[in-house]
């Protein structure tokens, strides 16, 4: 190979190494700033294919979509002096890439750890004003939407960030708290049971008495109704009983005799001791009943 190709060669190869050093192409979903031997030049890179000078300017590319920062749980007392375990999370996006990269040197780990202190500075004043009913359910939304209020601001003042929302995922109270609320709360259960199973013992024993006051009424009713039936079927008897006496007094004689013989004489083994002239064998010596 002769001198002049090889230059020729020598001048091929360092032109490619010049051209992709100097061109460069930013993605729709990044940010980045443009570096003068590290002096930002140029802070608001539109996607696209660019060039730069070779060894003198270096493109510095973050993630420009909403990225979240998880914070760790951390212990907070509410404004009545007790403490909550609050785990939360935020998320947001690169504002100002100039300030971003200047207060973070492009490190995005660095800002989420940033921003995670703040979040929690931030969760500590909100949950400090507030008592636990507020913060757990009564003015929850207004404390996220308060914080996210607060934080964004500072965010984009010293991060060059845009908090885009904070969100609470988890509260709980601390293990030694949480031990001595179940123990207040299923002593209060306990009493609430116990009220209504007096409550309804009461009821119970008032349905009770109701139904034997009822029954005895009902009772009292029903004998007094089959003692009337009784004993207006017994005079009805005895009317009858007369009425058979007076059409023939010595036939009705003769029945009743047959129906005491038959009861007297009703088991094998019985006795009687009677005189030998006593009315009762009357019909027995004489059909006729004569004496």
């Amino acid at each position: 190979m002769s001198g002049r190709n090889m230059t020729l060669l020598l001048f091929l190869a360092l032109t490619v190494i010049v051209l992709g050093n100097a061109l460069y192409v930013l993605k729709e979903t990044e940010r980045g700033v443009l570096l003068r031997f590290g002096e930002v030049v140029n802070a608001d890179i539109q996607p696209g294919l660019h060039i730069k000078i070779p060894f003198v300017n270096n493109v510095r590319r973050f993630d420009g979509r909403v990225l979240t920062v998880d914070s760790t749980p951390e212990r907070f007392f509410t404004q009545e002096k007790k403490a909550l375990i609050v785990d939360s999370y935020a998320k947001f996006r690169v504002s100002d890439t100039a300030k971003f990269y200047t207060a973070t040197s492009g490190d995005v780990n660095r800002a989420m750890g940033l921003l995670a202190q703040r979040i929690n500075n931030g969760l500590r004043n909100q949950v400090a004003t507030r008592t636990v009913q507020e913060v757990v359910s009564g003015e929850r939304d207004q404390l996220m939407e308060a914080l996210t209020k607060e934080l964004d601001m500072v965010a984009r003042t010293e991060l060059g960030v845009q908090v885009v929302d904070v969100r609470v995922k988890k509260i709980d109270l601390p293990p030694d708290v949480s031990e001595s609320v179940y123990r207040r709360m299923n002593a209060e259960r306990e009493q609430e049971a116990r009220e209504h199973r007096s409550q309804g013992q009461e009821l119970a024993e008032g349905i009770e008495a109701a139904a034997d006051r009822e029954v005895t009424v009902i009772t009292a009713s029903a004998y007094r109704e089959a003692e009337q039936i009784r004993g207006a079927g017994d005079a009805q008897s005895t009317r009858r009983y007369a009425e058979a006496f007076n059409q023939d007094p010595e036939f009705y004689s003769f029945t009743r005799s047959l129906k005491a013989y038959q009861g007297a004489f009703k088991g094998s083994g019985d006795v009687l001791l009677l005189q030998p002239d006593s009315d009762f064998f009357r019909y027995l010596k004489d059909s006729k009943g004569g004496k």
